[in-house]
This record gives structure tokens, C-alpha cells and sequence, in this order.
């Protein structure tokens, strides 16, 4: 990086306003004020190198208006400047230095006389700058003349800064009176502007300075935090208004595509049943906050704030503040970005969604949403969803919202059959709303002392997200989580780019265990294949529960079995065909004999293992 003594003073200053425009790189509006210090430093410059005409000129170009504060800014540069030009030798202005390591400008560079033993020194210079500014006592203790002596005599060999000097030209505030016109409010500027001198104040070069600024260049290159300081220099910042107020006036960004593949921010929608682990999972999460309504917090350890109504008594009144007032107030205060949380969790988003309903009854003076003609069904939904929008846009890495599930109503399918629904306990036009906000929909499900964390959806089960799960069902462990995440990610990346994405399995990634002994789907498939009776595909009995002698039998009946296929392939004589025909419906009688036994005798036992199988 090549340093300069303005940028690293900025990062000293306040870090967070030398990343928004050293790293950032965000623009700003011109400024429009009259006395601006940096339009106004920059027109004492011109004046001094050139004269007062065109340094006047120069400052009125920078402006879209002129006013009469403008004008009276001009008359302050038509006094001072060649004031200014009296205490100043001949020499050359801008200066640049310019290398790898540094860059910077002295404004005047004048050669200068020394003897030493009555014999003249060459290569002698004096340097000096120029401040627009009454602050003296503060720019002695700066670095940028001991930094410009070393590295213009580094770039420079064999010449020497012999002395530094800071050129400060005075400037004045004076207010127009009420009880003046502007003539004589222009008179008396004028006669302020008489009593001010410009004054010249020599520095004495310490070399320890740069060595200061050196570690300073350390520290901002090492630097990968940007904390803001706020102090009464914010009321001369450009970003002022966009770094505490949050207001953006447009700014486009730069035209190159973003890094999708890159996961900066996870929304997620978690829903299940109370005491299904939910809150526990989402406390796993980095640095998180959790906004919570139902008390539940007995067991995690994140810090919380209680969205609650909040009663005062002042004297004989007592005042409420609603919990969707506190609920708002706390997105306004993470707008603000002045901590240092990770992840946002909203427990639980239907208590929200009521408090809303609350709050929009006692603005609109109503007790339900039927007494406006169903209009404040509208409103409500308007005021929940708009203010959920700032929520999902507060830069943090991850938000988390949080709901009950409901299995009270009844899905009516085509045939008639009723299925219960699994839904999270939202209104559903606003859940499916919400539903478009977030990258993963989940279910976590409590099945004993097994958790999991569900991402299937279908008819009966809700779901959606931006993001499409590869697996169906994992463990509810955050680790677990963050592996499906990514994987989704990346197929939504590869979808976008037109490559195949990885399909959705229905194989759990260490879920639920299933449910019923180890032997019961051979159990199943011995049953169905004994009903359908396949002559060529008989399924193998089962050691511990035949007999050697049934064994036996079975593996006879199964040779008789396949003994007539074996005959019809070769060609007899007409006497020995009938004999065999003979024995082959013997045969097959005795067969279906012993097969109507064995199915009256197993009947019971294959129909319950079918059903077991449905």
C-alpha cells in the first residue's frame, strides 16, 4: 500500500470512516456549504501560487449557487491571501513526492542559503504548507513536515531540508446580526478581517516521527476491524448521515457481478413443537441476540431483550408501552450497527405478529379486524410484513425466526380422506410472505431424545426458503446445519449457472433411527413372496424359525417345482409323454394340496405382516 500522511491520520481519527473511503470506496455528495474547509483550504492554495482572481474564481466553480455566504467567503480570501503571499519566499509549489512506499505534496519548496565557516552550502532547501486554519497548537504536533523532510531527502540525494515551516492563514466566523442589514453586516466583516495576520510557525524536525508513522502504517495494514468513533468531529464528516442515520442517497455500486457462491448472511425459519429444541439450536449460533416473547430463555445462555408491554408509573399515571413499539425501537437500535452480535433470533414470530395486532387496535381505536370491514386485516398484515423487511435487512450474519407448530387443522384430499396439516402457527397468507423472506424453511421434530431438523415439504408439510435442502432430515446440531446450508447454496449457484445441482435425498444424515425390530423386513418380503407364490423366485426361509426337516421339504417341493419346466423342453415317445402326464397332475395336486395347507396355516401371520408393510 502506498501511505500518505492524510490517510493514515483518518484512520486515527475514526477507522470507520478511512474504510468507507479507502476500502469502500463510497461517494458522496458535493458539499453545498459556503465555508467548507476543504474548498475553501484549497482556493487559499491557488491563491498563494497564483492570485487572488483566480483562487476567487476557483472556489465560486465549486459551487452549483451562489449565495450572499458564498460571496462573503470570497471577500475573507480577497483580505487574507495577499497577506498570506507577503511571508512567503520564491519557489516551487506542489511538490510532489511520489514512491512505493509514500506519496504527498509540499506546497512550497524554496531554496535557501546557509553558510557554515563563512563558506556557503548548496543544495540547501526550506519547506513549507499552507493551513487555512486558527488550530496552531494542534498541526505543531503533526507528522506530515518531519515525513516530508525524510522522504523528499530520501528521493532526493545530496539535498537537504534546512528548515519547515506551517503558514497558517486566520479564519473568521461572524454572523449576521437581526439588527443589521447586510451592508452593514459586510462592513464589519470587513473591518474583522483587517485585524487578522497571517502567522508563520517554524517546526523542528524530530525523527522519531517517522518512525511513529511507520507502526501506524503496521497497524492499518494488520487492521480487519473498523470500529466507528464517535466524537464532535462527526459534524464535519461526509459520511456522517449515512454512518449514524443510516440515510443512503442512491449510491450505485460498482459494475462487476458479486460473488454469489460466497455466503455472507443465512435467514432461517425454524417451526416445531414447544420444548422440541429449537431455542437450544438457535443459541448455538455465533454472538447472538435473541429478541424473545415467551420467557423461554431459562436454559440458553444469549443474552435477550423481552419484546413485552412495558408499564411506567409517573406520579398518578400510569403509562404502557406497547411490545411492538419495544420490538421496532430494537430494530431501529441494530440499524445503528454499534455492536458487535452476530445473529438475530426472533422467539417467537407469531407472539410478534399479535403484539402487532395489538398495537394496530389501539392506533385504529378498534377490538378486532371485523369492526373496520375487514380493512385492518390489510393494515396489520402491511405493518407486520414491512417492519419484518427491516429486520431481514439488518447486516448481520444470521436471523432467525422462530414459531410454534400447528397441527390443528385438516387438509381434505381429493378421495375424501383427511390429513392433518403441519404448518407453522402463522396466518397463512403472512407465513407464506414470510416464507419468500428466508433461505430455509425447517421442521424440527422431537421424537424421545432424538432431535432433528426436517427440510421436506409437500401438501401436508409446510416449507420454502430461496434454498433447496439436499437431504431431507439431519441431526440438530449446528454444524450439521451449516454443511446442508452450503450444500444448498452451491446448488443454487450451479442452478443459476445451468449446471446439475444435487438432487434431494429422502436418506436421513444421521436422523432418526426407524422404528420396529431388525428382522422385520425380511420378515415382509418372506410374507409378500409367499402370497404371490412365484415358482421361480421363492424366498429363503428362515434358519430360527424352520426346522432342518421343513427345510428339507421345502427344498423338494421347490426341485418338483421346477421339473416340469425341464420336461417340456425334451421330446418322448407317445407312451412315455402320457405316463409322464400322468405323474405331472399327480404331482401338481399333491403341490396344491400342501400349498392350501401352508397358506390356511400361515394366513393370519402374512396378513399382519402386510399390513405392517403398507
Amino acid at each position: 500500500m502506498q501511505a500518505s500522511h492524510s490517510r493514515i491520520e483518518l484512520y486515527e481519527r475514526c477507522s470507520h470512516r478511512y474504510r468507507l473511503r479507502y476500502i469502500d470506496d463510497l461517494l458522496t455528495l458535493p458539499p453545498d456549504n459556503a465555508d467548507h474547509p476543504l474548498i475553501i483550504g484549497q482556493a487559499v492554495h491557488t491563491g498563494i501560487e497564483k492570485d487572488v482572481q483566480t483562487a476567487i474564481q476557483e472556489y465560486y466553480m465549486s459551487y452549483p449557487v451562489i449565495t450572499d455566504r458564498h460571496i462573503e467567503e470570497a471577500m475573507k480570501l480577497e483580505k487574507v491571501i495577499p497577506k498570506a503571499k507577503l511571508l512567503i519566499p520564491e519557489g516551487e509549489f506542489e511538490v510532489k513526492i511520489d514512491n512505493e512506499h509514500f506519496v504527498g505534496y509540499i506546497d512550497l519548496l524554496a531554496p535557501a542559503t546557509a553558510f557554515e565557516r563563512g563558506v556557503e552550502i548548496p543544495n540547501q532547501f526550506d519547506l513549507y504548507d499552507f493551513k487555512y486554519s486558527n488550530n496552531v497548537s494542534n498541526y505543531r504536533k503533526s507528522k506530515q513536515l518531519h515525513l516530508y523532510k525524510y522522504f523528499w531527502e530520501k528521493a532526493n540525494p545530496g539535498k537537504f531540508i534546512r528548515n519547515m515551516y506551517f503558514l497558517f492563514v486566520p479564519k473568521t466566523s461572524i454572523r449576521q446580526k437581526k439588527t443589521e442589514d447586510l451592508h452593514q453586516f459586510r462592513k464589519r466583516i470587513e473591518s474583522e478581517l483587517d485585524k487578522l495576520e497571517p502567522n508563520l510557525v517554524s517546526i523542528e524536525y524530530d525523527p522519531s516521527q517517522v518512525i511513529e508513522f511507520m507502526l501506524d502504517v503496521k497497524n492499518v495494514l494488520e487492521a480487519s476491524e473498523f470500529p466507528k468513533n464517535e466524537s464532535f468531529l462527526c459534524n464535519y464528516c461526509e459520511y456522517q448521515d449515512y454512518c449514524l442515520k443510516g440515510w443512503d442517497y442512491m449510491l450505485l455500486p460498482k459494475n462487476e457481478r458479486r460473488n454469489i457462491e460466497k455466503i455472507e448472511k443465512k435467514v432461517i425459519w425454524m417451526y416445531g413443537s414447544p420444548f422440541s429444541g429449537k431455542t437450544t439450536f438457535a443459541n448455538q449460533f455465533p454472538d447472538p441476540l435473541m429478541l424473545n416473547t415467551d420467557g423461554n430463555i431459562k436454559f440458553v445462555d444469549a443474552p435477550f431483550i423481552p419484546i413485552k408491554d412495558q408499564v411506567s408509573v409517573e406520579g398518578r399515571m400510569t403509562k404502557r408501552k406497547l411490545a411492538w413499539d419495544t420490538f421496532k425501537d430494537v430494530i431501529a437500535e441494530l440499524e445503528k450497527k454499534q455492536n458487535d452480535f452476530k445473529t438475530i433470533i426472533v422467539d417467537l414470530l407469531e407472539d410478534t405478529y399479535e403484539h402487532c395486532r395489538l398495537f394496530m387496535y389501539d392506533q385504529m381505536g378498534i377490538s378486532h379486524e371485523s369492526d373496520d370491514s375487514f380493512r385492518a386485516w390489510d393494515k396489520v398484515r402491511t405493518e407486520f410484513l414491512s417492519t419484518l423487511k427491516k429486520l431481514m435487512a439488518l447486516d448481520y450474519e444470521n436471523i432467525i425466526l422462530i414459531s410454534h407448530e400447528d397441527t390443528s387443522k385438516d387438509i381434505t384430499k381429493k378421495g375424501g380422506d383427511k390429513i392433518t396439516a403441519i404448518k407453522p402457527n402463522l396466518q397463512e397468507k403472512t407465513a407464506n410472505k414470510v416464507a419468500g423472506m428466508v433461505d430455509i424453511v425447517a421442521r424440527v421434530i422431537a421424537d424421545g431424545e432424538i432431535r432433528t431438523l426436517s427440510f421436506k415439504t409437500n401438501e401436508v408439510v409446510f416449507g420454502g426458503g430461496r434454498l433447496t435442502a439436499s437431504t431431507n432430515e439431519i441431526q440438530l446440531d449446528y454444524a450439521a446445519f451449516l454443511e446442508v446450508y452450503e450444500e444448498a447454496n452451491k446448488n443454487a449457484v450451479a442452478k443459476l449457472k445451468g449446471k446439475e445441482a444435487t438432487k434431494p435425498s429422502d436418506k436421513a444424515t444421521e436422523g432418526r433411527k426407524p422404528r420396529g425390530k431388525a428382522n422385520t423386513a425380511p420378515e415382509t418380503e418372506e410374507a409378500t413372496a409367499t402370497e404371490n407364490q412365484a415358482p421361480d423366485a421363492a424366498s429363503e426361509p428362515e434358519v430360527d424359525a424352520k426346522s432342518e426337516a421343513e427345510t428339507e421339504e421345502q427344498d423338494v417341493e421347490q426341485e418338483q417345482q421346477e421339473e416340469p419346466k425341464t420336461r417340456t423342453r425334451s421330446r418322448k415317445p407317445r407312451g412315455e409323454e402320457k405316463a409322464s402326464d400322468e405323474a405331472e397332475q399327480s404331482e401338481q395336486s399333491e403341490q396344491a394340496e400342501q400349498a392350501e395347507q401352508t397358506e390356511q396355516a400361515e394366513a393370519p401371520k402374512t396378513r399382519t405382516r402386510r399390513k405392517r408393510g403398507e
